[in-house]
């Protein structure tokens, strides 16, 4: 390219030189240069027309996915499609969250009265018979009914014991002899003549038939007073001055009933064991306001724990009553639990606690 503008510069000044030349003959066309260096990128041209539309030409290879595009506008809501298969049941859901009780509906009309039902089986009458009522007042005295008939000739009476043999008449004096007379009709018989001698011993005799009951008799003398020094006894009875007794610790029972013996300690609430055997522990609460819980501790264990649940300013009672064998120098007494201390007394309420010796090692039950 430089070398045709530098032809091309030459031709135009050998032109101005010689104005009045006339113009040669066109040369031969020269041998084609060497190429010349890349010249400077020339200036964009003007956009020319819009060329005819090409043949379509052959598909290219599926390019690469191009970058996803930004969420176009959402389109108008398409026509309802047909209605798919239906599917397999899916599993069963949690239950829901209870929801809130809704505003009762209105009253519906009256139905249509319905069919009359069957008749029902006849019921069972074994239900327990109903407590006696109370009696009633005296009715009024009936008319005297009509004379009844004769009644049946009643079985024949027992014998009556024989009366006892009467004493002996004095002897008569003796009377003038009379005539003899002709012989007289029989007498009648005399009386029983006295008892002979004991005759030899029988045969026994074939077994008779039994007799009738004898009379019950009469109540025998009242024997003397025996001796009960040597028994030996042991009891108490002790009721509460004060409710609601703290927990987990000896009640203290300090209102004496009966303590003869002295085996019970107010101050301590324990019962002190001095006779060997078997004793008999009783109790009688009264609870109210709160519930409890009663143990019953011997020999350092929780031998019985018994409950009573009581709430508000209800009042109830409480019983128990159980044997234990004890050995001297054990001790026994009641318990409540924590917050399960109900157990009241009052002017009108007591809670008592009892015991006595029932039986002692030897096997001879003790009287109080």
């Amino acid at each position: 390219h430089e070398m045709i503008r530098l032809l091309i510069l030459l031709n135009i000044c050998w032109s101005s030189s010689c104005p009045n030349s006339n113009k040669g003959d066109a040369g031969c066309t020269g041998s084609r240069g060497p190429q010349g260096l890349k010249g400077d990128k020339g200036e964009y041209g003007k956009l020319g027309p819009k060329g005819d539309v090409g043949p379509s030409g052959s598909p290219g290879e599926k390019g690469h996915g191009g970058e996803r595009g930004q969420t176009g506008k959402r389109g108008p809501k398409g026509y309802a499609g047909p209605p798919g298969v239906q599917g397999a049941p899916g599993l069963k859901g949690h239950p829901g969250v209870h929801g809130k009780m809704g505003h009762p509906g209105k009253h519906g009309p009256s139905g249509l009265p319905g069919r009359k039902g069957e008749k029902g089986q006849k019921g069972d009458c074994k239900e327990k018979k109903g407590d006696k009522g109370e009696l009633g007042l005296q009715g009024l005295d009936g008319e005297n009914g009509d004379k009844g008939e004769k009644g049946d000739l009643g079985e024949k009476g027992h014998c009556g014991v024989p009366g006892e043999r009467g004493e002996r008449g004095e002897k008569g004096e003796g009377g003038i002899k009379g005539e003899k007379g002709s012989k007289g009709e029989k007498g009648d018989l005399g009386p029983a003549g006295v008892m002979g001698p004991l005759g030899p011993k029988g045969n026994p005799g074939s077994k008779g038939a039994r007799g009738a009951s004898g009379k019950k008799g009469s109540r025998g003398i009242k024997g003397s007073k025996g001796d009960n020094s040597k028994v030996r006894r042991s009891a108490f009875s002790a009721g509460l001055s004060k409710p609601f007794p703290p927990p987990n610790i000896p009640i203290k029972f300090d209102k004496i009933l009966y303590n003869d013996q002295e085996d019970y300690n107010p101050s301590t609430g324990k019962f002190n064991c001095s006779i060997p055997g078997a004793y008999v522990f009783a109790y009688h609460m009264t609870i109210r306001g709160r519930p409890a819980r009663i143990s019953i501790v011997a020999q350092n264990k929780k031998i019985v724990k018994t409950r009573e649940t009581l709430y508000g300013q209800e009042i109830d009672q409480a019983s128990f009553l159980i044997i234990l064998k004890l050995n001297a120098g054990d001790q026994v007494w009641l318990e409540v639990g924590r917050d399960w201390n109900g157990i009241y007394v009052s002017a009108e309420d007591d809670s008592i606690f009892t015991g006595f010796l029932f039986q002692n090692v030897h096997g001879s039950q003790c009287r109080i």
